[in-house]
């Protein structure tokens, strides 16, 4: 016999109290849109410390930004067509204006601390300046510097060795070469060179007068040994008395090559390419085109002072060029120090 099974009865609601739900429901809808939204978080606009380490050998480098400002490439490039520029800088996904780095390097040696170029201090005015800032936030003192090497005496290489008239790094001392200081230390040079060069004798001048004062600027002559594993490199072309300053220690080595490239994505396709601040735009070209494939051949890191922060990477021969390899992003840089 089957028996048929009913389902559960289930008692109705009454209508008061769902009435009641959906009221409340609605009241609670309402009230949330009622409340105000959070605000969107404010944008910060600015950028990290300017500072990146890395081991060279057994001496820590610490690459840091002084700023960056608009490379006027319109108009200071030579040497190369509008059209030419205009196609390298679409090659790397660049327009005007450009942003150019301002980089210098400070070498840890274990027993020196030695900063190569200073940046621009005050005389670019906001975009820069921002040197010791970002030393101390490296976790340096500028008292702590013990030497200072100038690869020229142009404004964003010099102007940061003085802060308001006074030494910025009181227990150093400034080197430069003998021919680039008397050069631009020479006010009768300021009345032949092109009129757009006078502030940087002035500027040149006045940033190392404290130091002279004090007996701390020495000039030294040809490719000298000024500390321990780095020498100096004559490099002339861009000034008088330009120079590369090459770093060793173990089997690494670093060539930090001041103003060989301003803008990479032209100079590098076309070291021909000059800027009009070249002194002497022929010799400029082929210091740019030893250093180039001396550092191609022998895989040496590079300083760059107007690469993109850090600065810091390889070259490899490309056809008639370059290309720039950027060092690969190391976030311990501790763990490759040679005991």
């Amino acid at each position: 016999m089957k028996t048929s099974l009913s389902p559960v009865s289930r008692p109705a609601l009454p209508h008061a109290f769902v009435a009641f739900v959906v009221l409340a429901v609605a009241a609670m809808l309402s009230l949330l849109h009622a409340l105000p939204a959070h605000a969107a978080a404010p944008q910060v606009l600015k950028q990290a410390p300017g500072f990146y380490r890395m081991m060279l050998g057994s001496y820590e480098v610490t690459a840091l930004l002084d700023g960056t400002h608009d490379f006027p490439v319109e108009t200071v490039m030579t040497n190369v067509s509008r059209t030419d520029t205009d196609h390298d800088l679409a090659s790397d996904d660049l327009s005007l204006p450009v942003q150019g780095s301002i980089n210098a390097f400070l070498v840890n040696t274990g027993s020196q601390l030695v900063l190569i170029d200073t940046g621009a201090g005050v005389l670019y005015g906001d975009c820069c300046g921002h040197l010791l800032a970002n030393l101390r936030a490296a976790g340096y003192r500028p008292e702590q510097v013990d030497l200072v090497l100038l690869t020229h005496m142009h404004k964003d290489h010099v102007g940061g060795v003085v802060l308001d008239g006074e030494r910025a790094f009181p227990n150093a001392v400034v080197r430069a070469a003998r021919r680039e200081a008397d050069y631009w230390l020479d006010a009768n040079n300021k009345r032949t060179a092109p009129a757009f060069l006078s502030s940087f004798f002035d500027a040149a001048a006045q940033s190392v007068a404290p130091y002279v004062a004090a007996g701390r600027f020495q000039p030294f002559d040809g490719d000298a040994a000024l500390a321990p594993g780095i020498h100096a490199l004559a490099a002339p072309g861009h000034t008088p008395g330009h120079t590369a300053y090459v770093v060793q220690s173990g089997k690494d080595t670093m060539l930090v090559w001041g103003d060989v490239i301003h803008v990479a994505s032209i100079q590098l396709r076309d070291p021909a390419a000059t800027v009009e601040y070249d002194s002497d735009a022929a010799a400029a070209q082929q210091t740019r085109r030893d250093l180039l494939a001396l550092a191609a051949q022998r895989h040496y890191v590079i300083g760059a002072a107007h690469i993109s922060f850090p600065g810091l990477g390889h070259v490899s021969a490309d056809g008639a060029g370059y290309r720039w390899i950027p060092l690969n992003y190391d976030g311990d840089p501790a763990r490759h120090r040679v005991h």
